[in-house]
C-alpha cells in the first residue's frame, strides 16, 4: 500500500510520525509531502518532496492528512486524521468534501461525523483514536529522569506549562504577561513557554525576552509539544486543543476565556488570579472527577495503538472498495485546491 504523509504545517509531524512507524513495520512504501509553510523537516533520512508532480508520479493508494485540504486529483484514498481535539471549534466539523474517510478520535467526534455522513453520503467514518497520543499508552514515563534533572537544575518543585493558542481572537498571551511575571516570583515553579508554530512573531519575541529576565522561565522552540505535556505538572492555556491532550494525562489545567460549551476544568473569564489558581489546582485538584468524562468522550484509547488501527482500517477499506483515482468536487472546491497547490 503506497502512502503519502501529507503535511501543510509543522504540527503534522507529531501526528503522522506514529503512522510512519506502523507503515515501516508493515513494509508499506511511503513519502512525506511538505507544504510551503514547512521550513525544516525533522526526519532527514526519510523520503520527502515538496512537488505535487512527484506525488502524481508516486501514484499512491492512501493519503493521510491532518490538515484541511488535499488535492482532489491525486490518486489515493484521502484520509482525514485531524490536527487536534478542539471540538468546540466549528471548523473541526466543517465538511469540505476533500476526504473519503474520516478516522475519528473518540465517541464525541464519531457521533457528530456520522450525523454529517447521513447528510452528505460521500464519505465514511471509523473511530480509531488519535496517533499523536499513542505515546501516552507506551511511553508515559519517558521523560521522568529529564524532569528530575530539570527540577534539580532550577531548584524548583513543579513544572508549569504555558501553551496558549495562536488565534488572535482566542489567545490569552497578550493579557497574561503581568500574571506570568507574578507567578514567576514563586521560585518553586519552573515555567515553560511552548507556543504554537503560527503564533504572532511579536508575542513570541515578547515571551522569549520575558524568559530571559528570570532564571525559572524557559521559552521552548522544539516543535513537538508532547514532551512538555509529559514533563509538566499543570498547564495554563485558553481555547486550544492541547487542553484536551493534557487532560488525558489526568493532570490539572487552567484556561482563560475558553469557549467550549462543556468545561470540565478550571476556567476564568478574567485575566487575573493566576498565581492563586496554580496553587489551588496543584494542591487540591478539584476537577479530577470531571476529567473522567474527557477520557470517555474525547479519547478512550490508552493502548498506544491508534496509528496501527488507522493503517489497518485504511487497508481494509481499500481491500473492500478499491483505490479512488480522484475525488469528485464542485467547481468552487476545485478552484480553491488548484489555487493552493496548482
Amino acid at each position: 500500500m503506497k502512502t503519502i504523509l501529507f503535511c501543510q504545517n509543522p504540527y503534522a509531524f507529531g501526528i503522522l510520525e506514529p503512522i510512519m512507524n506502523v507503515l515501516k513495520q508493515k513494509g508499506h512504501p511511503y513519502v512525506w509531502f511538505l507544504g510551503k509553510k514547512i521550513k525544516n523537516f525533522p526526519f532527514q533520512e526519510e523520503v520527502f518532496t515538496r512537488s505535487i508532480g512527484d506525488l502524481i508520479s508516486f501514484n499512491a493508494d492512501a493519503i493521510y492528512t491532518p490538515g484541511n485540504e488535499v488535492p482532489y486529483y491525486l490518486r489515493g484514498l484521502k484520509v482525514q486524521v485531524f490536527h487536534g481535539l478542539a471540538g468546540e471549534k466549528k471548523s473541526h466539523f466543517r465538511i469540505r468534501h476533500y476526504f473519503d474517510l474520516y478516522l475519528t478520535q473518540g465517541p464525541f467526534f464519531t457521533n457528530k461525523f456520522k450525523q454529517l455522513k447521513k447528510k452528505y453520503k460521500n464519505f465514511e467514518v471509523i473511530e480509531t483514536g488519535w496517533p499523536k497520543l499513542d505515546v501516552f499508552g507506551h511511553a508515559k514515563n519517558l521523560y521522568l529522569q529529564e524532569k528530575k534533572e530539570l527540577l534539580k537544575k532550577y531548584n524548583a518543585k513543579r513544572i508549569v506549562l504555558y501553551a496558549p493558542t495562536f488565534s488572535p481572537s482566542l489567545t490569552s498571551a497578550p493579557y497574561l504577561i503581568n500574571e506570568i511575571k507574578e507567578l514567576a516570583k514563586n521560585k518553586d515553579y519552573l515555567i515553560i513557554f511552548k507556543f504554537h508554530d503560527l503564533m504572532s512573531e511579536n508575542l513570541i519575541e515578547t515571551y522569549s525576552n520575558l524568559s530571559a529576565e528570570s532564571e525559572n522561565m524557559i521559552f521552548e522552540t522544539e516543535r513537538n509539544i508532547i514532551k512538555y505535556l509529559l514533563l509538566s505538572d499543570i498547564m495554563i492555556s485558553d481555547t486550544s486543543s492541547v487542553v484536551y491532550e493534557f487532560l488525558l494525562l489526568d493532570k490539572p489545567v487552567i484556561t482563560f476565556k475558553n469557549n467550549s460549551k462543556i468545561i470540565l476544568w478550571d476556567d476564568s473569564k478574567k485575566y487575573n488570579d493566576l498565581s492563586s489558581k496554580v496553587k489551588s489546582n496543584l494542591e487540591d485538584d478539584n476537577y479530577k472527577e470531571q476529567r473522567k468524562l474527557i477520557f470517555e468522550s474525547y479519547h478512550p484509547y490508552n493502548d498506544g495503538k491508534s496509528a496501527l488501527r488507522m493503517v489497518s482500517e485504511v487497508e481494509n477499506y481499500i481491500e473492500k472498495h478499491g483505490v479512488p483515482e480522484k475525488r469528485k468536487l464542485s467547481l468552487f472546491r476545485k478552484y480553491k485546491i488548484n489555487k493552493i497547490f496548482g
